[in-house]
């Protein structure tokens, strides 16, 4: 059994057991959270409208936190004496895939 989660603006596959890097969710290190799927396959079932996926849930628990590479840029225009650097590094908490549980068949 597989599912795809939404979290971040972005979609990730995932199966119990997995261990993944998703944004910052704000949780502290060792909460269990419930990530809504948008696609649940359970032994050639596909669970993928509103309506299959109500009850629906993955539970994930928060291992820890983490941050990215760090991101330079510079921007410059000529003539101008016009110079910028900048930089970004990334937020992302670590969780562990717990449990992935499909609804009951109607």
């Amino acid at each position: 059994m597989y599912a795809v989660i939404q979290t971040g603006g972005k979609q990730e596959r995932v199966a119990e057991g997995q261990t993944l890097r998703v944004e910052l969710l704000g949780v502290p290190t060792g909460d269990v959270v419930e990530l809504a799927p948008i696609l649940v396959v359970d032994d050639g079932r596909v669970l993928a409208t509103p309506a299959e996926l109500q009850g629906a849930v993955v539970s994930a628990r928060v291992v820890g936190e983490e941050r990215g590479p760090k991101i330079t840029g510079f921007t410059y225009q000529a003539k101008a004496r016009a110079r910028r650097r900048w930089g970004h590094r990334q937020h992302y908490s670590t969780v562990e895939i717990t449990s992935i549980s499909a609804p009951t068949v109607r």
